[in-house]
């Protein structure tokens, strides 16, 4: 229920703010807007302020099926308009005021995200703080030189100046955006807060990356921050439970190796596999000030196309948090700041998509986003005002896009215009909008395949 609702609020929000853009500055600009819709299909509710702009008489409505809306303007290739009323109709506009309003739309999402963002700034977040756990063996970061323990302090692409990390989720944003786009990253780094500090360079140019999945941050090494080795939930039934381990116990040792965080441990657990069998390893562990030393045989479970060892346990304790966050102009900026990234990495993805130098896989639909906003509402507020940046942004690079249907198509439209000094012709205009759609359709047909893969696949 609290998946239907999450994804019902998020849908009807940023459709509602997208459609606002429009209407807005449609009003402004004097045309006269006839109806301003959310969703589609029968109507829900319907109302009409009585205090409206001069000319003015807009018809407010919310529809059953809350996946789209629309603006409706009076327009004369629509329908006839009385010759008193024709300068309110928006064929009759300036090729600048037809141009603002169509782009008001997707940019009221993008302000949107800026303001979704620096409300998060302003408000605080508690963020796993920028310690490093034990680098995965023969990944980037441990060639790097990278060994566990180490505080990142300042970090940034090599060919811009360092700035402050505030927390390991920065530091992964950039990681993430470091290797889709094929750009090195230097890490200045200290073993303690007073230690003196080394910098480091992660070549993650060399990184064939096409999704920002937990494989890509295996490559890199850095897939989570540092973290006491201590066992939590354990699952009923499940080789942990079998081997004796309980809730709290301190991981010392496995095989006579000593144990310094979670990562080093969890990555022992994924290798205790030779060839297709499971290895049993004998483990040294601290339970309420005593020592016991226990055989643990993990089971074998497929991970892509490896299989790693698992033992149905939680492991590794909460890491080390750290408030982040910011004053009135610095959040807004910061906010404006991951819009524009978020924005610029989308553009290349789905460039990199067109040209096959990224995975489809990356496409998601409905049902994916109505799984991420049912988690991110069960997070907190916080997690869902984020949720709700990011598909916000999206929506709003989408609608950027020259296709024919969407607005970036209408825009690429008054480009020629511009250009040719006449608008496209009608035949021209039908063939496009045919193509768009038949494209349209198959980007969601791919995503609506990726969503039941990757949910029920």
């Amino acid at each position: 229920m609290l998946t239907v609702a999450a994804f019902i609020v998020a849908l009807g929000l940023l459709i509602a703010v997208h459609e606002y853009g429009h209407y807005r500055v449609a009003v402004a600009c004097g045309v006269k807007v006839l109806r301003f819709s959310v969703g589609f299909g029968g109507v829900l509710l319907r109302w009409q302020p009585k205090r409206q702009r001069p000319g003015q008489n807009t018809e407010f409505v919310i529809g059953a099926f809350p996946l789209g809306g629309y603006v409706r303007m009076l327009d004369e290739r629509e329908a006839p308009v009385a010759p008193h009323e024709r300068h309110l109709a928006f064929n009759n506009q300036t090729l600048r005021v037809r141009a603002a309003i169509v782009a008001a739309g997707p940019l009221a999402n993008l302000l949107l995200a800026v303001l979704l963002h620096a409300v998060v700034n302003w408000s605080g977040v508690d963020e796993p703080r920028a310690l490093l756990a034990s680098p995965v063996a023969g990944s980037i970061a441990e060639r790097a030189g990278l060994r566990g323990g180490e505080t990142v302090r300042r970090a940034g692409f090599a060919d811009e100046a360092l700035e402050d990390v505030a927390s390991f989720e920065s530091l992964r944003w950039l990681l993430a955006r470091g290797a889709l786009d094929g750009r090195d990253v230097v890490l200045d780094v200290a073993t303690s807060a007073s230690g003196a500090g080394r910098e480091v360079l992660l070549p993650l140019a060399a990184l064939d990356a096409d999704e920002a999945d937990m494989r890509l941050f295996r490559s890199i090494g850095l897939t989570g921050p540092l973290t006491r080795p201590v066992i939590g939930e354990v699952t009923p039934g499940s080789p942990a439970e079998r081997a004796g381990l309980r809730q709290g116990d301190l991981v010392l040792r496995m095989d006579g190796t000593a144990i310094v965080d979670g990562q080093q441990l969890r990555e022992r657990i994924r290798a205790s596999v030779q060839g297709r069998q499971a290895v049993a390893s004998s483990w040294q562990v601290e339970r309420q000030g005593q020592r016991l030393t226990l055989q643990v045989m993990p089971e074998l479970r497929q991970d892509g196309e490896l299989l790693v060892g698992r033992i149905g346990a939680y492991v590794g304790a909460a890491p080390e948090m750290v408030d982040v966050s910011y004053g009135p102009w610095d959040g807004l900026w910061k906010g404006a700041q991951r819009t524009w990234e978020v924005s610029l990495l989308t553009l290349r993805m789905m460039g990199r998509m067109v040209v096959g130098e990224a995975s489809l896989k990356n496409l998601s639909g409905p049902l994916t986003i109505a799984d991420y906003a049912g988690k991110s509402a069960s997070q907190g507020l916080t997690e869902y005002l984020m949720f709700l940046a990011l598909i916000s942004v999206s929506l709003g690079v989408l609608n950027l896009l020259p296709l024919p249907v969407l607005d970036g198509g209408h825009l690429m439209y008054y480009l020629w215009e511009a250009v040719t000094g006449r608008p496209v012709s009608d035949i021209w205009m039908e063939r496009l909008q045919r193509g768009g759609v038949a494209l349209l359709l198959a980007m969601m047909a791919i995503a609506l395949f990726n969503d039941v893969t990757r949910l029920f696949g």
